[in-house]
């Protein structure tokens, strides 16, 4: 691109400014990407007028301020000012800085035409000390943050917990405590009482599978530990948690829109040999089934996967119907699919086959762009009767990025929309009630352990100066959704 030419006449010569032209993409950016899926031409409308469209981050991902304005120490700010628990070092003490920059942020969610933005409520910012006293300068900030979205004609779309808790909680067992029922229920009560006049979309939990076995059973996240009744009690706690939090939203927010959200991967076994499509089942129960069949009131899949049997010491009477809860939609987040052999791995008795091993497109973080496998995932959500509506609350890629004369050239992340908007579409069609796509994310930010080295963002942040840049995928959203 020559250096004199501006964002404006880019967007023509590359075709971009005409949304019948988006959908070609694999003419303009070629192929890249594995498995068979069929790139469809289409535009916004083919999705419908009641179609869901928004962007996504989380607060301690992006909102920085990690000790500012009465907000206590979080288990993801200890555990990252650990040495050694994140790659390089990092933490997110200011991140993206959100915390100062959201109304600029909030602007660009208009700019790129969403009219959802999703975020979360950081816990230790409204209730420093985990229960008791509020910290009203962290209402305040929240209460800013919605006001920004509807002054801009964007709905908010609230996450009660996306990871973070406050670490005097986390040192009282955190998810392996069975009191954080308790704890957890009174944080929902204080946030949607407060916010619910003007907040009526709600998402109770974020990936449960993430914090409970990269918490509490593999150590990659906080707090950090290892063990498996650890890893067996903060399922149990959690799901609790999900349906009870689901039940106060009902009671404290009328006409709300109620939902939780699930990692999901579509798996599939390395062969057709025996020993491996019963990996892949044991596979599929822990990363697709083991939350969502107890929310719908069919207990966990230990008929599948055996080791699930030990959660029992930790059911008491009455649980069973506990943790069932009537969502109105469940949020599929999908980003890889897995390929599964059986393994000598206790209890699941199966392994991944790398990605890197495999001869397939990987993003930066070394995991599958597989399109189909959102489309399959779909598919497989659709056939539990209990489930009224599906939005696709959290998709995208991580790629290298870098400013080139104010522009960041991410075709890759465009083609990786195409295709995977092309999977939700096939979907649909083939009537399946998914209703809303969310971009993840909206802005660079902290990646967990990663660190800042993957960027999903379709907003370029420099974590030196906190200069937004509006990506191509940015743009290209823009066009699409105008």
């Amino acid at each position: 691109m020559n250096a004199t030419m501006n964002r404006r006449d880019w967007i023509r010569t590359t075709g971009l400014a005409g949304a019948g032209l988006l959908f070609i993409s694999n003419r303009i950016f070629g192929s890249g990407m594995s498995g068979s899926f069929p790139r469809l031409e289409f535009s916004k409308a083919d999705f419908g007028p009641g179609f869901k469209w928004g962007v996504a981050e989380a607060a301690y991902q992006s909102e920085g301020a990690w000790n500012a304005d009465g907000k206590s120490e979080s288990n993801w700010d200890h555990f990252s000012h650990k040495k050694g628990r994140v790659e390089r070092g990092e933490n997110a003490d200011v991140s993206a800085d959100f915390y100062h920059h959201y109304a600029e942020d909030i602007s660009l969610v208009k700019k790129m035409n969403f009219k959802i933005f999703r975020f979360s409520i950081s816990w230790a910012r409204i209730l420093p000390n985990g229960t008791g006293e509020i910290n009203h300068k962290g209402l305040d900030f929240y209460n800013r943050v919605i006001d920004k979205c509807l002054a801009e004609g964007i709905e908010p779309w609230v996450t009660i917990y996306h990871w973070d808790m406050p670490q005097v909680l986390e040192e009282k067992g955190g998810w392996t405590n069975r009191s954080i029922v308790d704890w957890f229920s009174e944080f929902v009560n204080v946030v949607t009482l407060e916010f619910g006049d003007r907040v009526k979309n709600w998402m109770v939990i974020n990936e449960q599978l993430s914090y409970t076995s990269m918490g509490y059973m593999e150590g990659h996240f906080a707090p950090g530990r290892h063990g498996l009744n650890a890893f067996m009690s903060a399922i149990h706690y959690s799901v609790l948690c999900n349906a009870e939090g689901g039940r106060i939203v009902r009671k404290n927010v009328p006409g709300a829109n109620i939902g939780t959200t699930f990692l999901t991967s579509w798996i599939e076994p390395v062969d057709q040999l025996k020993k491996n499509i019963e990996a892949a089942k044991r596979l599929d129960a822990l990363m697709n089934r083991l939350f969502i069949e107890p929310t719908l009131g069919l207990g966990y899949p230990e008929e599948t996967l055996p080791i699930l049997r030990k959660i029992h010491k930790f059911i008491e009477p009455g649980d069973n119907e506990r943790m069932a809860f009537e969502f109105d939609f469940i949020g599929i987040q999908y980003y890889f699919r897995t390929i599964v052999k059986r393994s000598w791995i206790p209890g699941i008795r199966a392994n991944q086959v790398p990605a890197s091993k495999r001869g397939v497109s990987i993003n930066e973080i070394g995991v599958e762009n597989y399109p189909e496998g959102l489309y399959r995932i779909l598919k497989q959500f659709s056939n539990y009767k209990g489930i009224k509506n599906l939005i696709v609350t959290e998709n995208g890629t991580c790629i290298i990025d870098k400013v080139e004369n104010e522009f960041v050239h991410d075709n890759n992340r465009v083609q990786y929309f195409n295709t995977h908007l092309a999977a939700v579409l096939k979907a649909k069609k083939e009537g399946v009630n998914v209703n809303g796509y969310f971009v993840w994310s909206l802005t660079d930010n902290f990646e967990w352990d990663k660190g800042y080295r993957p960027r999903f963002g379709l907003v370029h942040v420099d974590f030196n100066t906190l200069q937004r840049t509006m990506k191509d995928s940015g743009l290209w959203f823009k066009e699409f959704l105008k």
